[in-house]
């Protein structure tokens, strides 16, 4: 059986390589940024996530000072200890 989504007619889902449409904006949008701009945006997400007590604003805040937190796996307790010599 011959596989459809290898023959779509050039038809691709995914970007290859870099993306020409968003690339001019994307050179432009970092052209026109400063540090000073950026601390300046976070100071407000800051603000308004204390002051207004706004959980995205704070959320957002967060992610961008802290990072993302990992998935974590809580165990409970003490791992079993199985006898293989047991599973014959």
């Amino acid at each position: 059986m011959d596989n459809p989504r290898k023959n779509n007619g050039g038809h691709s889902t995914k970007a290859k390589g870099i993306d020409k449409r968003k690339n001019p904006y994307r050179e432009v949008i970092s052209e026109s940024q400063t540090p000073e701009d950026v601390k300046a945006v976070l100071n407000m997400v800051k603000h308004k996530a204390i002051a207004d007590k706004d959980i995205a604003a704070a959320k957002l805040y967060l992610e961008y000072v802290v990072g993302k937190p990992d998935q974590t796996i809580e165990v409970d307790g003490a791992i079993p200890i199985v006898d293989m010599s047991q599973w014959k």
